[in-house]
């Protein structure tokens, strides 16, 4: 096997593709292939054409539906200008439109960039031009925010972006409508077109984002191939079948949906419900008409949809899999149905605990990687020293779909991967052999993230814009305990006069207009004097993390917590 055929005709700039010798090994074993993620939906949606894909409230899509829908609209795209291997700038909310949007820009090799309809400015500007994004994918409909004017607005800052496609609602300014792309496409001429892009296995398929640490979002290329097969892995693993529903309202543009749900039903013929409106009756009417068997819940969706999972029989309920980070065993008692731990990230390894484990993995264990070729160590962090069974450790992940480097970020990736190309994630994890398997255990992040609902908010992001408001002198964003999101951001502000003074409100307001995203904003602002310190004299996050606990406590015993949602 020629290595040069392991590499796609054209390298992108910035992207670091995977390491020959490895990549060679993979595909020599099978391990990965050349069918496309494109491809692999193309055979799925014809073996599938009759069977529900995308359901919900305002339409059903049949696999023949979403396949030529998509392919007349991937076709659409190029003729309005944009070639293959342009970055798209998907900001947009869940629905049909946008799952049609991400397969048709597999289709024309057009690369998704995956952002949050709930990103500004600030994150979208950034992206944007690192990306060099051409293309600027809009809800169009939303009712709170103007999401088309800023896309236009936006163009002056991005100078690359010279497209604006409006995914829902009445065509507005410059905005180019997605039902019109569509309606503007025979099927056999888009067939046609297509037939001459090529679209490579080993090239880029998905510019993914990293919940950041260390600024703005980090761009994570994933390939066509090793993408596909981080699906199947876990199609395979959990059993997936033609006859499963998926119920999973966290963002498609996440990886965990794209990765593990969304993505994997599709490859499987299985139907997704759709779910555009996250209101309590929307959502228990989605589950009573479409009974699904997945779910993918964080705390507030749950809440709302456990009237009607209680109305349930046991059958029903047995029939049922739910899928958390974390308190399976409560979910499980809430619902009446298994659940299973996942630990996952976007740039690489995915493990799941799954039916068959014992109790105490299945109530404290993240599980077992979803591929054989996954390799795991576990080593005292920021070095390559191994800790024994039952020690925590940093984990450092190796495998077919773990990525070798972040976009354009060769010299800070010289710190984020050993010499043998294991990545260092971060993450806190010890293992155990527990009937003769090895399972792991999730024990906390050496990153200084606030996970807020599954977002994973980086805390120096944060810290940056609080620091540029006028009367703040210094700031540090912490992690504090929430029932319902697990996690929401607490800031703690030295201002530079004292008597000024500087409320929560006052804060937030500063944060819209330099354009942070409103899940970063903080919850709680504490006004402090100083910092605690360290032993080697540097600002202690951990003291601060226990003070707000300690706060938090203390308001709970007198009646008087208090929360503010941005």
């Amino acid at each position: 096997m020629k290595p040069e055929t392991l590499r796609p005709k054209v390298l992108l700039e910035g992207v670091r593709y995977p390491d020959l010798p490895r990549l060679q090994d993979y595909v020599e074993k099978g391990v990965l292939t050349r069918e496309t993620l494109a491809g692999a939906l193309r055979q799925s949606c014809a073996a599938h054409a009759g069977r529900i894909a995308l359901a919900g409230p305002e339409a059903e899509l049949s696999y023949q539906d979403f396949d030529e829908r998509s392919e007349r609209l991937a076709a659409a795209l190029l003729q309005l200008g944009l070639r293959p291997l342009d970055r798209a700038i998907f900001q947009c909310g869940n629905c049909n439109e946008l799952l049609l949007a991400f397969y048709a820009c597999l289709k024309a090799a057009i690369i998704p960039v995956c952002a949050l309809h709930a990103y500004r400015k600030h994150e979208i500007g950034y992206l944007g031009k690192l990306a060099e994004a051409r293309m600027h994918l809009v809800m169009g409909d939303d009712p709170k925010f103007d999401d088309v004017a800023f896309a236009v607005a936006m163009q002056d800052e991005v100078p690359s972006l010279e497209f604006v496609v409006q995914a829902r609602g009445a065509q507005r300014g410059k905005a180019v409508s997605l039902a019109g792309l569509i309606a503007s496409m025979p099927l056999q001429r888009a067939r046609e077109l297509l037939a001459d892009v090529e679209v490579d296995p080993f090239q880029v398929a998905v510019f993914q984002l990293s919940g950041g640490t260390t600024g703005v979002p980090k761009i994570i290329p994933r390939f066509h191939n090793e993408y596909l097969y981080n699906m199947r892995a876990v199609a395979r693993w959990n059993g997936y079948t033609s006859e499963d529903v998926l119920f999973f309202p966290t963002p498609y543009m996440h990886n965990l949906n794209m990765g593990c749900f969304f993505g994997p039903f599709l490859l499987t013929g299985a139907c997704v419900t759709v779910a555009t409106d996250l209101g309590e009756q929307s959502l228990r009417q989605l589950v009573r008409d479409y009974q699904p068997t997945w779910f993918g819940v964080a705390g507030p969706i749950l809440t709302r949809i456990a009237p009607e999972l209680l109305l349930a029989d046991e059958s029903v309920r047995a029939r049922r899999r739910f899928i958390g980070p974390r308190n399976a065993a409560g979910i499980r008692r809430a619902t009446g149905s298994p659940t299973y731990h996942i630990f996952g990230m976007t740039e690489g390894v995915i493990m799941f605990a799954r039916a068959g484990d014992c109790d105490e993995v299945l109530n404290t264990s993240v599980g077992r990687p979803v591929s054989e070729h996954d390799e795991v160590r576990l080593v005292v962090p920021g070095t390559q020293d191994e800790v024994p069974d039952g020690v925590a450790g940093e984990a450092l992940f190796r495998g077919p779909y773990t990525i070798r480097g972040y976009y354009k970020s060769e010299k800070e990736d010289a710190g984020r991967y050993t010499d043998d190309g294991f990545y260092r994630s971060g993450d806190l994890m010890m293992s155990r052999i527990i009937d003769g398997k090895r399972y792991y255990f999730f024990c906390g992040r050496i990153k200084d993230v606030v996970d807020r609902g599954g977002e994973k908010i980086n805390a120096e992001e944060v810290e940056n814009v609080i620091n540029l408001h006028p009367d703040v002198l210094i700031s540090a964003v912490v992690a504090m305990p929430d029932k319902v999101y697990g996690e929401k951001v607490c800031a703690f502000v030295i201002l530079r006069a004292p008597e000024r003074g500087l409320d929560l409100p006052r804060l937030c307001a500063y944060l819209e207009e330099a354009g942070l995203a409103k899940f970063k904003w903080p919850e709680r602002l504490e006004i402090v004097a100083e910092f605690p310190l360290s032993a080697a004299g540097k600002l202690s996050k951990v003291k601060l993390r226990q003070a707000i606990n300690q706060t938090l406590e203390a308001e709970r015993a007198a009646g008087t917590a208090t929360s503010v949602k941005p």
